[in-house]
């Protein structure tokens, strides 16, 4: 029987970074380990392989230009991340060589092709993530529990959480918990003293993942307030849990949710984001409207959507040598 091809992937976040990086990585070496013998490794270390699949285009830079030069007629695949696509490919000259030096680009949502060079789309494939699905739990009608998820730093904007959960403090049949490691003080200084003045507000720090995922599958909203994404783990795992979201009017969440969601704010509004909130516990059709429209896409997550735009991508690059 022949040998499977070797794949090599390159993610700049490993197992004890808890984020979306990792998640990624983790979940595309588990799929791909069916056709490829997988070696998930933080930085190229100079063994050849058929192919290697990079996962953030600055933080991966060293070794995709290692690659190319030792490699330069084997795949190379380059998936890019929230920072990728709406910061760096724009100001970083390590992350533009990225790009050019890819056989295939990845992106997350699919908006995200339109922040690419226009020269470079056409080697630009969609290849939404997946997470499994959870049965939606009986949620209480006593309260609205809103759940933010995302690590203290200034892309996710946890600010803007924070603030709407101040705003709204006068009203104790809102409750608001808040997962994130502290990366950023400022940020954990303002989720500290919330927490201490506000009983229904909680910053729980970082958890491990299946807690997370229960979570979520508890809340009755899930907000998503950052600045740039690439394709939110947080947002697909609300969706497959019957977990309607409220999200800032970004490409990275409109790539997901659909152009005419109704859940979205301005970036940074808190006034909007906390008029959102009231209305979800003030307007039950409106939050089943939001329900509706999640569900609508949920099939976009689906494990088996993800795991065929892999497969078909990587075998078609190697059927090219």
């Amino acid at each position: 029987m022949p040998s499977q091809p070797s794949l090599s992937l390159i993610t700049p976040a490993l197992a004890d970074a808890r984020n979306g990086n990792w998640q990624t990585a983790k979940r595309w070496a588990k799929m791909l380990s069916e056709h490829f013998t997988v070696r998930l490794m933080k930085t190229w270390d100079g063994v050849p392989a058929d192919l290697m699949i990079a996962l953030h285009a600055r933080r991966s830079a060293d070794s995709i230009a290692a690659w190319a030069q030792a490699l330069p007629d084997r795949p190379l695949i380059v998936a890019l991340t929230g920072t990728d696509l709406y910061r760096d490919i724009n100001t970083d000259a390590s992350a533009q060589r990225s790009l050019e030096l890819a056989h295939k680009l990845i992106v997350l949502q699919e908006l995200g092709p339109m922040a690419l060079p226009a020269h470079l789309r056409d080697k630009c494939e969609v290849c939404f993530q997946s997470t499994s699905s959870r049965r939606p739990q009986e949620k209480t009608a006593r309260h609205l529990r809103v759940l933010a998820v995302g690590h203290l730093r200034d892309e996710k904007s946890p600010e803007t959480f924070i603030g709407a959960a101040h705003q709204l403090q006068q009203h104790p049949d809102l409750w608001f918990d808040h997962i994130g490691a502290c990366l950023e003080k400022p940020l954990c200084d303002a989720a500290q003293a919330l927490a201490a003045s506000n009983p229904h507000y909680r910053w729980l720090g970082s958890l491990p993942h299946p807690l997370v995922r229960q979570r979520i599958s508890r809340a009755h909203l899930l907000v998503h307030p950052s600045r740039m994404e690439g394709g939110a783990h947080v947002v697909m795992e609300a969706i497959a849990s019957g977990t309607p979201v409220l999200a800032s009017r970004i490409d990275g969440n409109i790539g997901m949710l659909g152009a005419d969601y109704a859940g979205y704010f301005a970036h940074g509004s808190v006034s909007e984001l906390a008029s959102l909130i009231l209305r979800c516990r003030q307007e039950p059709a409106f939050l089943a409207r939001l329900e509706a429209q999640c569900a609508a896409r949920a099939h976009f997550f689906e494990p088996e959507h993800e795991r065929s735009t892999l497969i078909r991508v990587t075998t078609q690059l190697l059927g090219k040598q």
